[in-house]
């Protein structure tokens, strides 16, 4: 049974506030997409904090309107599932990683920061590393030369202490 009208105008307005604090929206075909692979797909999605949805494609485009996801709009044909994150790259990274292991699940495509993305875009886009890996890479990079003056140091005390002895 179809949608009445208050629930169209509900999943319009729940799918624009979604999209008014998201950066990045991924769409993809899930078409013989069996029943338990998308139940995994969006247990995946909810670890990583991504919204998973499949939606009528009319209240989408109606949700998206004068958003930066606007150019989206054509592409919003046929059966999608739609992947919205405020991460920049987690929608595209939980989609990508899924599509990786079942062929049933074909990426279209995507936008971020307002540019229209091809599937080749979607997996450059997923392909990047996620904010905290960053972040870890970064404290690394700038913990590697006060470890290194720290093991210096100390070998430099062994060095005395055995000469003294």
């Amino acid at each position: 049974m179809g949608l009445n009208l208050d629930e169209k105008k509900f999943v319009v307005a729940e799918v624009s506030a979604k999209m008014a604090s998201a950066q990045t929206v991924v769409l993809a075909e899930y078409s013989g997409l069996p029943v338990a692979h998308l139940t995994r797909l969006r247990a995946q999605a909810r670890a990583s904090g991504v919204y998973l949805r499949v939606l009528k494609n009319t209240l989408v485009r109606r949700a998206v309107q004068g958003t930066q996801f606007a150019s989206l709009a054509e592409q919003m044909t046929g059966p999608l599932i739609y992947s919205v994150s405020e991460d920049p790259v987690a929608a595209a990274k939980v989609l990508n990683d899924f599509a990786k292991t079942n062929d049933k699940l074909i990426l279209r495509s995507g936008s971020f920061a307002g540019e229209l993305l091809d599937k080749a875009g979607v997996q450059a886009l997923a392909s990047i590393p996620s904010r905290n890996e960053l972040l870890a890479q970064l404290l690394g990079v700038m913990q590697a030369p006060v470890t290194g003056f720290a093991c210096a140091l100390s070998a430099l005390a062994k060095q005395r202490e055995e000469a003294v002895a």
